[in-house]
């Protein structure tokens, strides 16, 4: 059995939900990502990513200055463990339809898997494995 530990990024981007969407959007340019993981303290309360703050935040008239992350964030975030098998996670990522899932081991954020993630490892010839496998262009 292939685990989602073998594949997850490790490399996480965490905010406050109290962050603005700049803050957000700023952090994910920075550190060339798509999304961050919402928190309160150390507990995950849910996820944004970029498409959140375009569609969530920006289209809807948000003032992204103003707007707190809180306000956009998805919530009751499906997660895995790291001894998760990928095609368990697989599943839940289409059953869900979600591209992201966070990875909590002992109420822990230790990770992130993404469609991406699993592309190169299930089916590396295709053509979202050589985009998720190239440097970002950003």
């Amino acid at each position: 059995m292939t685990t989602v530990g073998e594949f997850m990024t490790t490399r996480l981007v965490t905010m406050d939900g109290n962050e603005t969407l700049i803050a957000a959007a700023q952090e994910m340019r920075d550190s060339a990502i798509g999304d961050v993981v919402v928190t309160d303290g150390s507990n995950v309360v849910g996820i944004v990513t970029d498409r959140d703050i375009t569609v969530r935040g920006v289209a809807e008239n948000m003032d992204p200055g103003s707007t707190q992350l809180s306000q956009i964030t998805t919530r009751d975030v499906i997660t895995v463990s790291q001894y998760d098998d990928v095609v368990a996670a697989a599943d839940l990522m289409r059953t869900y339809a979600v591209r992201r899932l966070p990875v909590i081991d002992d109420g822990r954020l230790v990770g992130l898997i993404s469609m991406g993630d699993l592309a190169v490892e299930r089916e590396p010839q295709s053509v979202l494995a050589d985009i998720s496998a190239d440097d970002p262009n950003n």
